[in-house]
């Protein structure tokens, strides 16, 4: 079984409101067409993250990531952990793939949200900010709504942040 190492960042920024927590609404295919018209699909937000290059760190990925997909520059406060899982490509050679995503806790730096490259499109509807506290319920994927729970332990233990 292949194996592919990623890494992505749960990159917030303190508001007049609480924590606010960028995240990405990726490209999806288009919705299918029924004969009774359109099938509606649900709204999926998800987590900045990508692979690991050659020569780069977890951490470095997690950074650069953050900036392609949203258009941010964070930096990173903590390692979060580590998501396990195993996938079947859903292009090519339908291959399952056994992945490891690293997260850390980025705290947002500078930019501007969704500003972000044309060729970054192909992977990226839009980046967004929406409340950490919601986050947990707003999230598509089980690995990453853990990651922002502990995100949100380690923020109500770190009050100086």
């Amino acid at each position: 079984m292949e194996r592919e190492i990623s890494a992505g960042g749960v990159v917030v920024r303190h508001s007049a409101d609480g924590w606010d927590l960028a995240v990405i609404e990726p490209q999806r295919e288009p919705a299918v067409a029924t004969g009774k018209g359109k099938r509606w699909q649900k709204l999926l937000l998800a987590l900045p993250k990508g692979l690991v290059d050659a020569g780069e760190k977890a951490e470095q990925t997690a950074i650069r990531e953050v900036a392609e997909e949203t258009g941010l520059m964070a930096g990173v406060v903590v390692k979060l952990g580590d998501i396990k899982y195993v996938y079947v490509r859903s292009w090519g050679d339908q291959q399952r793939v056994f992945k490891i995503v690293s997260f850390y806790l980025l705290r947002y730096e500078s930019g501007t949200i969704d500003r972000i490259a044309d060729d970054m499109r192909i992977e990226v509807k839009r980046a967004l900010w929406i409340p950490l506290a919601e986050a947990e319920r707003k999230l598509a994927y089980k690995g990453e709504k853990d990651m922002v729970r502990r995100a949100q332990e380690y923020l109500s233990e770190h009050a100086e942040l």
